[in-house]
């Protein structure tokens, strides 16, 4: 089996803008593609959810209201009951008041006593209402507050539902804003994933270098387009007996394929080659990379470029790029003959994987 090195570029850079964001529950491109698929269905089941949750609420509210509505009729009628034995016990003693009495004194204090007791029954009604309005003021209060909450989400049922689902709807909403924005690098991941399984069938003699990137500093000089490569990044550098081959992955449908504006991974890959050959070359005649040479000289490292569409393979040909679908890489690599030992493969991949 093909031994493999680093994780496919897409992949990080897929975790690094998910992690940015503080998304930590997807974990694999599977994961991201399920969770758009079925994003509408998930603002569904938030405010399902949220709607069984305010139905749970007027439940509970309208309960509520009932228990206390008979708490104050229960307190309201022990206060009466006590104001009516209180009021019964001082007519009692204002009905056993003799006005005929021969006792012209005891008849004139019986009149101010019934004075009295009629002001007490007086004061003790007036107490009353001020026990009545004041000892139940927070509980109808709390109940009124209440009733109006349960005309509110009556009247409103799906407003109230929409206001109480809104921040796990917001959240959502954003949560696929941001896995939006990554919508290239996850098909891009999903392609890279497809080759890498691919070229994991090949024999462990073959060495599999993913998200292989480096910078020059002094950049380099690239006379075929007269500018400067100040770095490069490339899918997949696979090493093999046969040579090195560059592979860029692409999961393009038709229509970016026609897309202008897209950078040409003809170029792109035309220009990693050049550089890809001063850093085998620089290894070279600098004695980093050494290579058994034939008798006749120094041994060319071959570096062919491919590019693999796994969606829709272009029809146009390039030249000194390779343009495949994912079942024909396999057998495009089997076709060339080795030209290195396992040893000599095992330096240029660990010449490229340590390069600096």
């Amino acid at each position: 089996m093909c031994r493999v090195y680093n994780q496919i570029g897409s992949l990080t850079a897929i975790q690094s803008h998910l992690r940015l964001h503080n998304i930590n529950d997807y974990s694999s491109t599977k994961d991201l593609i399920y969770f758009r698929n079925n994003f509408q269905a998930y603002r569904q089941n938030i405010l399902l959810e949220h709607r069984v949750l305010i139905e749970e609420e007027k439940t509970n509210l309208n309960a509520e209201l009932i228990q206390l509505d008979n708490l104050i009729k229960a307190k309201k009628k022990e206060l009466l009951q006590q104001l009516i034995s209180k009021i019964k016990k001082t007519k009692l003693r204002l009905n056993n008041l003799n006005f005929t009495s021969s006792n012209k004194i005891q008849v004139l204090i019986n009149c101010l006593l019934k004075i009295i007791f009629k002001l007490v029954i007086r004061l003790k009604k007036l107490i009353y209402f001020y026990q009545v309005r004041f000892t139940f003021k927070k509980l109808k209060e709390n109940y009124q507050q209440k009733y109006n909450h349960y005309l509110y989400i009556t009247s409103n049922f799906e407003e109230v539902v929409k206001e109480s689902s809104s921040k796990q709807i917001q959240e959502l909403d954003i949560k696929k804003e941001i896995i939006d924005q990554i919508n290239n690098s996850i098909y891009g991941a999903i392609g890279e994933q497809k080759v890498v399984r691919e070229l994991e069938k090949l024999p462990d003699n073959h060495i599999l270098i993913n998200d292989f990137s480096c910078w020059f500093e002094p950049p380099i000089y690239n006379q075929q387009e007269n500018d400067y490569i100040k770095s490069i990044q490339i899918d997949h550098i696979l090493i093999a007996p046969s040579g090195v081959f560059l592979i860029e992955t692409k999961n393009w449908s038709q229509e970016s394929q026609q897309n202008i504006r897209l950078f040409s991974p003809v170029q792109q890959i035309k220009r990693a080659n050049f550089a890809l050959f001063k850093i085998l070359n620089g290894g070279i005649s600098k004695s980093k990379l050494i290579i058994k040479n034939h008798h006749w000289g120094m041994k060319k490292i071959p570096i062919k470029n491919l590019i693999v569409f796994v969606n829709h393979k272009p029809n146009e040909e390039f030249q000194y790029v390779k343009i495949l679908a994912l079942n024909e890489l396999l057998g495009y690599l089997k076709y060339f003959q080795p030209c290195f030992t396992d040893r000599e493969t095992e330096k240029i991949a660990n010449h490229l994987r340590y390069f600096r």
